[in-house]
């Protein structure tokens, strides 16, 4: 029997034992005959149960023709949710420009508040001036990754001194699309790098300001982001009929709001796994040995009533037409529904998946509908076919299939070095 056969048995077996342990779940106390939960975790996560989200991508309720209306109310749930500003404080402005190997980089400042600076890169190739305006990415970092380390440049060095970093590792996303001569934006996510509480990322304190306030962490860092992507639609040197959203893990949040946003992004790159969170919120429950259960989600994550409106799937089903790459994977069930929604908006194979290279094959993936409840982080993971050693930016796939986007041509075949 085929290894990825074993695990696959050995999965399934594991599901069933969950379900034969008879273990309560947290949303809902077996030792009371009317149902009712004693917990008031039990209770609270009841209210999220009852209530799925209302804009749910169902195939065989969302035709062809039904789309469009469909796509527009998701549109109108994220504005309202993002409850963004009507107009930034200021246009941007430059600050220094330097030159590296084959581009140049150029520091921006952008003043998306009142009071406020939110400075960002932008990495330009040799050669590319007014006359010959290229494609552009705008570059949004996972949790704890500043700028910097997305343009290869030694973290730090917010002043651009000296040469750049020689060690750039595979997540210097600008990087990779600098040198496949695109445009690159790269950014600070709020509360990281330059943005931080003197060197402290501060994402927990600054989330629960913001809550306090009626925004959201997300809100706040769609927005900043939404008026650097406004600015590089005005950049000479940038075709702003191809300007791609690319994130890596965290950076997949803004990008899905933003992508609902704003109709002129051409493409995104999502360099994470694809989850139904609200999913993951109620099966990963499983107490440790201490009796602690697992939160999947700092506060960073939420936004209130998110979760009553949509969840990640429908929002990438929301995109279409607009191409849209998945690097790293998630459950078959997810990509087979947004599959089904490019479909139904004209552009089937606009939509382009892959998994982690452990889950590469189809027998060692288990095939699910519905997530087991009462799981702890590891088994979901396993179940959602998540292999977090290997989570970093695929440039091995993600730059053939721009090539293929943009050039309308095959790619070369490019071969995925062992720390890619």
């Amino acid at each position: 029997m085929k290894p990825s056969v074993l695990l696959v048995a050995f999965l399934l077996s594991a599901i069933a034992g969950l379900h034969a342990a008879a273990m309560p779940s947290v949303g809902s106390d077996s030792t009371r005959a009317d149902s009712r939960s004693l917990r008031t975790r039990g209770a609270v996560e009841g209210l999220l149960r009852r209530n799925p989200p209302r804009l749910t991508f169902n195939p065989s309720e969302i035709t062809p023709e039904t789309f469009p209306a469909w796509q527009a109310e998701m549109k109108s749930a994220m504005k309202r949710l993002m409850r963004h500003p009507k107009e930034q404080a200021a246009a941007p402005s430059l600050v220094k420009r330097v030159k590296r190997s084959g581009y140049t980089l150029e520091k921006w400042e952008s003043y998306p508040l009142d009071s406020t600076v939110v400075p960002f890169l932008v990495l330009i190739p040799d050669g590319v001036d007014a006359s010959r305006p290229v494609p552009a990415a705008l570059c949004i970092p996972g949790f704890g990754q500043p700028k910097e380390l997305l343009a290869g440049e030694r973290l730090g060095n917010f002043s651009l001194d000296g040469p750049a970093d020689t060690t750039a590792g595979v997540n210097a996303m600008a990087l990779h699309y600098v040198r496949h001569g695109l445009v690159a934006v790269a950014v600070d996510n709020p509360s990281c790098g330059e943005l931080s509480d003197d060197g402290r990322f501060d994402y927990l304190e600054t989330s629960r300001f913001l809550l306090e306030a009626g925004w959201s962490y997300l809100g706040l860092s769609s927005w900043q982001d939404r008026v650097i992507l406004d600015w590089m639609k005005t950049v000479p040197i940038v075709d702003k009929s191809r300007i791609i959203v690319s994130g890596f893990s965290l950076g997949t949040e803004t990008l899905m709001a933003l992508g609902l946003l704003d109709d002129s992004i051409f493409a995104f790159v999502y360099n994470d796994f694809l989850c139904r969170t609200r999913e993951r919120a109620l099966v990963m429950d499983r107490p440790d040995a201490s009796g602690v259960r697992a939160f999947p989600n700092s506060i960073e994550h939420l936004i209130p009533g998110f979760l009553l409106e949509f969840d990640f799937p429908d929002i990438v089903a929301a995109l279409a037409p607009r191409p849209v790459i998945c690097t790293e994977g998630g459950m078959d069930r997810d990509f087979e529904i947004v599959a089904r929604a490019f479909a139904a908006a004209g552009a089937p194979d606009n939509f382009t998946w892959h998994h982690y290279p452990a889950f590469a094959d189809p027998a060692a993936r288990v095939p699910l509908h519905a997530m087991p409840k009462g799981i702890d982080r590891a088994t979901f993971f396993r179940l959602a076919n998540v292999d977090p050693p290997s989570h970093y930016f695929k440039s091995a796939l993600i730059l053939p299939w721009l090539d293929r986007l943009l050039t309308g041509r095959p790619a070369e075949p490019r071969k995925m070095a062992e720390n890619e």
